[in-house]
């Protein structure tokens, strides 16, 4: 046995006369937890959740106008995912991704819904994870969720009331919650910024513990306000939302270097819904619009940026075809984490843990999305929605193109008994029926109109 090969510690003692047999066992012994302590140390985990940004607006992803630099370098280094998809709206979105369960299981089949059916009943990811040995905290929109997020089982959370909040206005005070503790946003100080100092304090207070950090960052939700690089003669800020967006996450990875936390640290980066319709003529990728944008149930909707860097354990600049629903994060989470998963929970996610390894690993045949009672199941080449419409998705995400119910080809004939066999064993029309306006925006369109007329009456009396 070749002691200093095996041990190089004993090549650095310098002897004047022979080891004895203790002091080379004392050395094995400390060699050997030392190894063992690394082997067994758990990776942290940190979720950066864009807002409203769609898969064309990252220069990875091929955008034609956006300029994403910190973000296609996590890509360049790490794992990118074509085919991840979400439910296309805010609060559903967020539901979904904190438990791992469809909308038509909790009840969070539209905005409104998600603070009223939707309830603290459901456990969220921290929960899960908690046992294993993990703090966590929550950093940004909480969305129309209920309650706080520590009422989800976060030890720690910033949250901002509303989407886009970004600077405190005349007559429009933005408020914020610490930890159960009011704060209105001061005057010159910027939202996002202040999200990124919480988050450096609590990667700093945490650098000894494994932690999970839930970064729901406020960019680019409107209303798109200017941020502090933004030149005085700009009038279009949404670039300069997308480009501090960017430099908030090289910042971020800067903080990670500092405390050295790099190298066991997981990024990932993802959004809730794609595009705003206001800003989805603009997203394209080779001067070709995706099909639909934030709120529908196309492409554009759906489809999200995934990048997922794990040093030394994703290949370096893959990238990767394989379907992931938003549902596999907390399955994903907890097999990294080495959390158990309660038998008796019905969980919709399916874990990719080995594809972030580079390997083959399970990859779904299948995702399902859903918005109000509206729904679809795709795989690798078509989609069946909730009408029984069959669609082509050879050219997606730019096209989708309408099956005729009688066709002849067999290909189409297969896809639509396979999809419908998934369909009717998630069966969504056995769970929560959507009481909304059908958009998933409102639980009562009409009467949230009134609402807002009697608010504005109201306020001009005053």
């Amino acid at each position: 046995m070749n002691l200093l090969k095996t041990f190089p510690r004993l090549a650095n003692i310098k002897t004047v006369g022979m080891l004895t047999l203790p002091m080379i066992g004392a050395m094995m012994n400390s060699t050997l937890a030392d190894a063992q302590k690394t082997q067994q140390k758990k990776p942290n985990i940190i979720f950066i959740l864009a807002d409203d940004l769609g898969y064309a607006e990252i220069g990875c992803n091929g955008s034609d106008h956006y300029k994403t630099p910190n973000i296609d370098k996590l890509a360049s280094q790490g794992l990118r995912f074509t085919h991840a998809y979400a439910t296309p709206l805010c609060g559903p979105s967020r539901a979904t991704l904190l438990t791992g369960r469809y909308v038509f299981r909790t009840g969070a089949t539209n905005q409104d819904a998600c603070s009223s059916v939707f309830t603290k009943a459901e456990k969220a990811i921290p929960y899960y994870i908690k046992p294993a040995g993990y703090v966590s905290t929550c950093i940004g929109k909480w969305g129309q969720l209920p309650d706080d997020p520590s009422d989800f089982s976060f030890d720690e959370y910033l949250r901002f009331f509303g989407s886009g909040v970004y600077w405190t206005e005349p007559g429009k005070k933005q408020n914020y919650r610490v930890n159960g503790t009011d704060f209105i946003l001061k005057e010159n100080e910027y939202m996002p910024d202040v999200m990124h100092q919480k988050m450096v304090d609590f990667l700093t207070k945490n650098k000894n513990n494994q932690f999970f950090a839930y970064y729901s960052m406020s960019h680019v939700h409107g209303e798109i306000m200017r941020t502090p690089d933004s030149k005085p003669t700009t009038t279009d800020f949404y670039d300069d939302n997308i480009v501090y967006m960017d430099k908030l996450v090289g910042a971020l990875r800067k903080e990670l270097d500092r405390l050295k936390l790099s190298d066991n640290t997981i990024l990932i980066f993802f959004s809730d819904n794609g595009t705003a319709g206001g800003k989805s003529d603009r997203a394209t990728i080779g001067g070709r619009r995706l099909s639909g944008q934030k709120g529908s149930m196309l492409e554009g909707g759906s489809l999200e940026p995934l990048i997922i860097y794990w040093p030394g354990v994703t290949p370096k600049g893959k990238v990767s075809d394989d379907l992931i629903s938003e549902t596999d994060f907390l399955p994903t989470f907890a097999e990294i984490t080495g959390a158990t998963l309660p038998k008796e929970a019905i969980l919709d996610g399916q874990s990719f843990n080995a594809q972030i390894h580079g390997q083959k690993g399970n990859p779904r045949n299948s995702v399902f999305v859903q918005l109000a009672n509206n729904y679809w199941v795709r795989n690798a080449g078509w989609k069946l929605n909730e009408s029984g419409e069959l669609y082509d998705m050879s050219k997606a995400p730019f096209e989708e193109i309408a099956v005729a119910a009688d066709t002849k080809n067999e290909a189409a004939i297969a896809a639509r008994k396979s999809l419908q066999t998934e369909l009717d064993r998630l069966n969504p029309k056995g769970g929560y029926i959507d009481q909304g306006d059908g958009t998933g925006r409102h639980a009562n369109k009409a009467a949230n109109q009134l609402k807002k007329k009697a608010k504005k009456a109201k306020q001009k009396e005053e």
